[in-house]
This record gives structure tokens, C-alpha cells and sequence, in this order.
């Protein structure tokens, strides 16, 4: 840290049981594989233990998860090239995330946080969605560590280190997806009742996890949650209507996170999302 800043607390999620930090749902990829569910538990107790002013815990990722991250990247790299939109891929080129093994938090940090002040600090799981975003207008991104089971490297249920570092941390490379981020972090932590904050939670949603915006006549995705889904980058176009972009119709759109989106919203440029975006969020 810098002299004269303050620590941060970090949101400790809810945990499992005496024997498991983390709770895997029994439909989980995971459930019943006890080497998978002890390793998400060293994981996530080196994100419960850490405190803001430490190094940022490195994980002595194994080779069965660097495995899964290369296979990851071969399916992705390509796609990356004629699905991603401009400003995604130029900040992507700033970061420049290895595809042979799984970057540390702390490689990573060393890149993004002398750009532009954001840096990634690790949670061991879930955290409210209001809490997330809060923590975006202190320049910090909540961050899991753990890889996704191996036996679904294209799928994960919640998000994990690929979705974090494939589908964020470009955008802490860019001024304009910075400044998108901040907006949010601000919205949020503001937000006067519970209804104010869900509204909020489905703009992020449907822009930052799942933004789509037309470029040269076509739809190019923005968005976390595709940008770092092999399947879903791959066929949002055939899959999911789209919507035409209207922020009023966003924030009311309920969403489900446990599969495919069947519905996106189309903006006519980045820029024209970022502009509609930033000025919802800042309305008194």
C-alpha cells in the first residue's frame, strides 16, 4: 500500500460446514470429488487469511489446473479474435495474461495497478452482489483463486480464476472500462434501499458480465461472462435474442446466472453503452 492508505477490510462469504469453507451444491462438477473439495478449501482458506497490506497469497497452482487453463486458452484465443470488441482487445493486449500457466493475483496486480489504480485482492467465495461493487469504487476487484473441476474446463457454476483474469482484468487495462467500473463501485455504495441496489446489480450484469455492442456492422461481445465461456462466446448470436439496448429495460430485467443467457442486450457502439451506463448511474 501506499503511505497513508488505509487497509481494506476484506467480505469474508458465507462458508460451508466445521469441515468444508467452501459449499459445493450437489450438482456441482465437483461434489463428490474429495481431492477437488479439499483443494477448494486450502484455496479459500489462504483468501480468508489474507489481510490488505499482505502479499496477495500465491497459489502453487498444480499441473492438472494449469492443464485446464491451456485448454482453456486453445479454445478461447481464437474466438477472442472474432467475437471480443475493440475495447476489450486492446486492453487484453496491455495485460497480456500468459496462455501456458495460470497467472498469481499478484503478477497480475504489477500489470493493471501502475496503469490505471485498480488491483485484484482474493475472497475465498461468493460475496453479495452490493458488496462486490462497492469494493470497485475503492479501485479493488474481489477475486477467487481456485480453478474450475476438470472434468468441465469450459463450464464453471460460479466464477473462478479464469472468469476473473480471462473475462476482468483487461478491464482495468482501459480508461473507459475503468471508468465504467468505478461508476458502479460509486452507484452501489450509495444505493438508498434494496430495490435501488438490484437495479444496479442487472445494469452491471447485463453490460459488464454480459454486454454485447455492434462494431462494423457486427454484434462483438463485452462482457466477463462471455468473454471467458468457450460455449457461450462461441454461440450467443444463435442462442440468445437481442434485445435492443435500453437501460430502463435492463434495470428491471431479472436474470439467471446458472446457465446460458437467454436474453442480451444490443448497444449500437461501446461508446454509446458507456455513455447511457455511466449517466443512469450517476442520476441523483
Amino acid at each position: 500500500m501506499n503511505q497513508g492508505e488505509q487497509p481494506l477490510p476484506i467480505p469474508r462469504p458465507h462458508a460451508g460446514g466445521a469441515a468444508d469453507l467452501v459449499h459445493l451444491a450437489p450438482d456441482h462438477p465437483g461434489f463428490r470429488d474429495e481431492i477437488y473439495r479439499r483443494r477448494r478449501n486450502e484455496i479459500a482458506a489462504a483468501a480468508l487469511a489474507y489481510r490488505d497490506g499482505d502479499p496477495v497469497p500465491e497459489i502453487a497452482y498444480s499441473e492438472v489446473e494449469h492443464d485446464v487453463w491451456r485448454r482453456i486458452w486453445r479454445h478461447l484465443g481464437g474466438l477472442h479474435e472474432s467475437h471480443a470488441c475493440r475495447a476489450y482487445l486492446e486492453a487484453a493486449g496491455r495485460v497480456r495474461l500468459p496462455h501456458q500457466r495460470i497467472p498469481q493475483l499478484s503478477e497480475v496486480n504489477a500489470v493493471i495497478r501502475p496503469m490505471l489504480g485498480f488491483r485484484m485482492l482474493p475472497v475465498a467465495g461468493l460475496v453479495s452482489a452490493r458488496t462486490f461493487l462497492e469494493y470497485l469504487a475503492r479501485d479493488v476487484f474481489l477475486s477467487t483463486q481456485y480453478m474450475r473441476h476438470p472434468s468441465r474446463p469450459l463450464y464453471t457454476p460460479e466464477p473462478d480464476v479464469v472468469h476473473e483474469l480471462v473475462g476482468h482484468a483487461a478491464t482495468f487495462a482501459s480508461p473507459e472500462l475503468v471508468a465504467l467500473n468505478r461508476a458502479f463501485g460509486r452507484a452501489a455504495r450509495h444505493a438508498h434501499d434494496e430495490a435501488a441496489s438490484r437495479r444496479i446489480d442487472r445494469l452491471y450484469w447485463f453490460t459488464m458480465e454480459f454486454g454485447v455492442v455492434e462494431e462494423a456492422g457486427r454484434v462483438k461481445a463485452l462482457g466477463a461472462g462471455l468473454l471467458s465461456s468457450f460455449g457461450e462466446l462461441e454461440g450467443f448470436e444463435r442462442q440468445a435474442e437481442l434485445a435492443p439496448f435500453d437501460v430502463d429495460e435492463i434495470v428491471e430485467t431479472p436474470y439467471d446466472p446458472t446457465g446460458y443467457q437467454q436474453r442480451l442486450f444490443l448497444a449500437p457502439s461501446f461508446e454509446k453503452l458507456a455513455l447511457d451506463v455511466i449517466a443512469r448511474l450517476e442520476e441523483p
